[in-house]
């Protein structure tokens, strides 16, 4: 029985019992509401939309945090369990939604509130924390031992605890009617990055190519433990995956797994930073894998093969670093060759949306969510690596230790806040029947991709004009910077192409667009906090004005250097 307000009444009836007086001889209307619960909204369109991008990207972040089931313990000896830890998968499944609390931090260390956006759904509809009553329920029992059943074991995988025999493995997974949700977490600390370092490369046995070791081990633990849930829980629903870094790679590989099943497991997976997971016949092989792969800008992780963790000794070489004169931060540096030296390469896998941000002069900043062709973008964080180095990037010490450091590659920090932008950028132009790129952004961006091009096209001219004894070893330089040059090209009609894509309703929301009652309660509990409609420059189109750069103002040597000349310096010898 639960205890009913009338007016500013508690009512109670003598026994004990709460319950409800009604007057006698007046007309009475009582409204009976089953038990409601919330849960973040999650598209089952294969196509990408935004909001995906940003709720997958939370879920993926909360992969970090511990189950926080209490007490913690295998068997469960206690009648019932409880999830007090804030933040904690636990907490968020089988606490706060359950009750019709919204959730905001994944993270403990996170201080800026990011809500997803939620649906109203029916108790039964929830993502799922099953129920733990040894009375009810006979796997519950906890004289079962290490084969008793609780939330915990059931729906998170913890591989920490194993020593040198596990693979430090963490993941969660819940389930709807509609969805089976899986998050798997990134790079910790300790034997993470041991088993970062091991990248030999070996058979994909459940298909074809090879795979990075260290994360088909992770995959495959994480594998047993997703099968055991979806044989108990998987009823046709569509599987959606998501990880962060390390678990990006874990996640590509558990995904194409399932995907080789029987079953005929219906996977969509969307990964945040993730590197290379295997060579380019496991990439083939898996084409009709839906992947949404998602990179920031200044992130080094995505942009290197698996195998630079494998040896102390450079495996990923460059000739040579062209520096970039007068181009917006960002599209500053191109390294010739990047070359992976050992072994056949690593390649990516999935749709590339890389988010790059746009510094359009003093007091004006906003972003491209795109996918550019040319590595100026691409492997501009790695081509910053390179630059000051004796031979390509950074010995492997020092480049954990810049991971360690760079906020680019971590969720709360950076993809989260940007997802967050894309997603309201998105908005922004559904509603305005505006693209995502305004002209102001258009010139700004392909202006600077014009200045890149003539110094592409200058260098190689020099380069033809070298002494016959340093042609041949040039030869590579050139054909790199040929290639190089009509990337940008091609990066330059994509960007064009933008201004003229207007986003639609699935374009943001996915398979939501076609339930617009649905969405439109959910959109209004979401912006009925002010951080999802206060002005953030980052997520709006910038006013449109005309673009003037005062490079005399830029902290640059090279302010006073003519656009479009190269200068002494530009190349570097790397040895």
């Amino acid at each position: 029985h639960f205890p009913l307000d009338v007016g500013a009444r508690r009512l109670m009836w003598p026994r004990g019992e709460f319950g409800v007086c009604l007057a006698p001889e007046r007309h009475t209307v009582l409204e009976v509401r089953p038990l409601r619960a919330l849960r973040p909204m999650l598209s089952t369109d294969p196509a990408f939309c935004a909001l995906n991008l940003y709720q997958l990207a939370l879920l993926a972040t909360l992969s970090y945090c511990p189950f926080g089931q209490e007490p913690d313990e295998q068997p469960v000896t206690t009648p019932t369990v409880s999830f007090p830890l804030e933040p904690s998968v636990g907490n968020w499944f089988g606490d706060k939604l359950a009750t019709f609390k919204e959730n905001w931090q994944v993270n403990p260390e996170q201080t800026e509130p990011y809500y997803p956006l939620y649906e109203d759904v029916p108790y039964s509809r929830r993502l799922e924390i099953v129920p733990f009553d040894p009375e009810l329920y006979p796997a519950n029992n906890p004289l079962l031992g290490p084969d008793q059943e609780n939330p915990a074991n059931l729906h998170f995988l913890d591989d920490t605890q194993r020593g040198a025999e596990g693979t430090d493995t963490q993941a969660f997974v819940s389930h709807n009617d509609e969805v089976v949700v899986i998050a798997v977490r990134g790079t910790s600390a300790g034997a993470d990055f041991l088993r970062d370092a091991d990248a030999l490369q070996v058979p994909f046995e459940e298909g074809e190519g090879k795979v990075h070791r260290g994360f088909y081990e992770a995959a495959k633990v994480a594998a047993a433990f997703v099968s055991r849930y979806l044989d108990k829980f998987h009823a046709g629903q569509k599987i959606l995956i998501c990880g962060h870094s390390l678990g990006g790679a874990i996640a590509l590989i558990l995904s194409q797994m399932l995907c080789k099943r029987p079953e005929g497991y219906d996977v969509l997976l969307y990964t945040y930073g993730a590197p290379r997971a295997g060579d380019a016949t496991f990439v083939s092989a898996a084409q009709s894998l839906v992947h949404h792969r998602t990179v920031n800008h200044n992130d080094p992780i995505p942009s290197v093969p698996a195998t630079w963790m494998n040896t102390k000794s450079p495996v990923y070489g460059t000739g040579a670093v062209l520096t970039f004169s007068n181009v917006p931060v960002g599209l500053s540096v191109f390294a010739l060759g990047l070359t992976n030296l050992t072994g056949e390469p690593y390649q990516h896998h999935g749709t590339l949306r890389h988010f790059m941000p746009v510094e359009l002069g003093p007091g004006g900043v906003s972003h491209l969510l795109w996918a550019p062709a040319c590595d100026t973008v691409i492997q501009h964080a790695v081509s910053s690596a390179a630059l000051g180095q004796n031979n390509g990037l950074p010995a492997r010490d020092s480049f954990l230790r810049q991971l360690i450091d760079m906020a680019h590659h971590f969720m709360v920090d950076s993809y989260i806040p940007n997802c967050w932008a894309a997603l309201r950028r998105y908005k922004e132009a559904l509603e305005n029947r505006t693209s995502r790129v305004s002209s102001r952004e258009f010139d700004f961006v392909d202006q600077a991709f014009k200045q890149i091009s003539g110094q592409l096209r200058t260098q190689f001219i020099e380069m033809a004009t070298l002494p016959d004894k340093k042609v041949q070893a040039q030869a590579s330089a050139r054909t790199l910077l040929i290639r190089e040059h009509n990337r940008v090209d091609v990066t330059r009609t994509r960007l064009n192409s933008m201004r003229f894509e207007v986003p639609t309703q699935a374009d943001v929301y996915g398979h939501f667009a076609q339930q617009p009652e649905q969405l439109t309660d959910s959109l209004e509990r979401w912006l009925a906090h002010s951080k999802n409609t206060r002005a953030e420059p980052l997520a709006m189109a910038p006013q449109e004005a005309e673009v003037r750069v005062d490079m005399a103002s830029l902290d640059d040597p090279l302010r006073d250097h003519v656009i479009g000349a190269c200068y002494t310096g530009d190349i570097l010898d790397l040895g």
